[in-house]
Formats: C-alpha cells, structure tokens, sequence
C-alpha cells in the first residue's frame, strides 16, 4: 500500500511517488537479486528533490516487523540495517520516499568478505567523452590484472566499474587492493585523474574513487533511481555500449529502462556466478607499484 501516491518526487519531470513506486514494482525481478542480503542505505526525499531529503541506515524503531534487518556494530553502539528480500520490502523503501538505494559490497551473513570491488570514476564536471574513456582504460588496467570487470551508469555524471569476487578475500585486503589499483590508474594519467578526496584539490580532473570498498561503505545499487532532473537510473550496461558512444552516465531513466529490460534483459544477470580470485591480482597490482 502507498500511501500519497500523488506526491509529487520530481517537480520538472511530474514524477510522482506512485509512479517511482510502479517502477520499483516493475523492476523487482531484475533488482533484486543485486539487493538481496545487502545492509541498505536509504536516500529519502520526503517533499522531494527540490527539498532537503537524508540518508537513514538505522530502522531500530517504528518499522515492521517482518522487515528483515543486520545489526552491524558501529563505534558507538549499533545499526540496525534493513535488508531487502522481496518485493514487498522494496515497496516498504518506495513508500519511505526512498529515492536511491545504497548498498554494502557484501551479504549477510558474512559481511565481511564482499562478493564485489567497485571503482566509482566520478567526474568533477559533465564530460561524457573522458569519463567513458577513463572507464575504457580501467577496464584494460583490470584485464592486465586478470580481472574482467563489469559497468554500470552512476545516473549521475560517471560510470560504476565492479569486478565480481568469489566471496573468500577480506573486505580490509579487497580495499586495499582498490585503493593500490587506484593509484596505479591515476599515475597512468595524472593530469587527467585524480584520488584527492576534496573537490578543491582535483582541479577538474576524474576523482577515482575505490573508498566504496571499505567495511560500512556503499554505492548505488544496480537499477536504483537518482535524486536528479529526469530521475536517472543507476543502470547495468555492457562494454559495447560504452564503447561505441550509445550510452553515458544518465541515459537511463524510471521512464525508459524497464523497455530496455524487457527488450534486452539484464545484462549484469550472471555477475554473481563470474565471481572470481583477487590472489594472483593483489600479487600484480603489488610488482605494478613496485616498478613505480
């Protein structure tokens, strides 16, 4: 049941929280296997976009009861994430005027072994043409490491690169290996890309981003919507595409992604099955520093 579903989520497009709430419902099938067993992060926008909205980790009070949920020890006490099952806890989040949904690299019960490593290439301004080649040449870094890897729209303004793991190396060593492949990537093209964490200091160029790695972080999930103009899509997509110019960052909406669904399926729909070693890579990216 939602309620208002007349609200108005996205006031330039008329997106309303029913119809966000329709597209969660139709996507369902093709979202929820990459939610399934992530703690959740929920962006809420309860008078929508245009209006402060904020990320909610904790559901300890005033949630249902059969909303499944980890309890993951934090500094001081303890947070009660919500974990997404099934449909019906995916519309719970839509009725939360839940926007975006971000997630954690790993799974209950092992948290702490992610069954993905994310590279976030986030631009520090609309370049579609550098960020798709910053992306191309990520993927041919990986491949040197004997990794394939896997790309996905931000809905926002870069790209999502995922190697998919096989679930036995520690999210501490699954970091430190992004960060290493990081700093690899950006001593390929200094000037182009960076791993500074302030905008002031990347002075236009690609922030690399693999702090998406470390225990508590997340990213957007596969198929979640954005809190932007046109309500972009985070949106798996496939090599060929990004290659051959047909998709950026927001080609994707809540308006045109479930034809593409329909027509092509999910293009991430083995990811889980190709998760592979990070062994022999964390050994390669060490000798590429090396001859630094």
């Amino acid at each position: 049941m939602i309620t208002h579903p007349e609200k108005v989520l996205f006031p330039d497009d008329g997106i309303t929280k029913g119809e966000l709430a329709a597209y969660y419902e139709a996507i369902a099938p093709v979202m929820l296997p990459h939610l399934h067993g992530r703690p959740l992060t929920m962006e809420r926008y309860p008078a929508g976009i245009e209006r402060q909205g904020f990320w909610q980790k904790d559901v300890s009070k005033g949630f249902p009861d059969w909303l499944e949920r980890v309890a993951v020890p934090k500094k001081d006490g303890v947070v009660h994430h919500p974990v997404i099952t099934d449909e019906r806890s995916l519309l719970w989040t839509a009725n939360q005027n839940t926007i975006t949904h971000h997630v954690w690299s790993s799974r209950v019960p092992d948290l702490k072994h992610p069954d993905v490593c994310v590279f976030d290439l986030d631009p520090s301004v609309d370049d579609v043409d550098s960020v798709r080649k910053a992306a191309i040449a990520l993927r041919d870094l990986l491949e040197m490491l004997t990794l394939p890897s896997w790309i996905k729209t931000t809905g926002s303004k870069g790209f999502h690169i995922v190697v998919p793991l096989d679930g036995k190396t520690p999210i501490g060593q699954v970091a430190r290996f992004a960060g290493a492949v990081g700093k690899v990537f950006v001593g390929l093209a200094p000037d182009a890309l960076t791993q500074e964490f302030n905008r002031v200091d990347r002075r236009g160029r690609i922030y690399v981003d693999t702090g998406r790695n470390g225990y508590h972080a997340t990213f957007a999930a596969a198929y979640t919507a954005r809190a932007r103009r046109g309500a972009p899509v985070s949106a798996p997509c496939t090599w060929k595409e990004v290659e051959c110019g047909e998709v950026g960052p927001a080609s994707f909406t809540v308006r045109n992604i479930l034809e593409r669904v329909q027509r092509i399926g999910d293009v991430w729909g083995d990811l889980r099955q190709r998760g592979t070693s990070l062994k022999r890579p964390i050994e390669l990216v060490a000798r590429m520093k090396e001859g630094d």
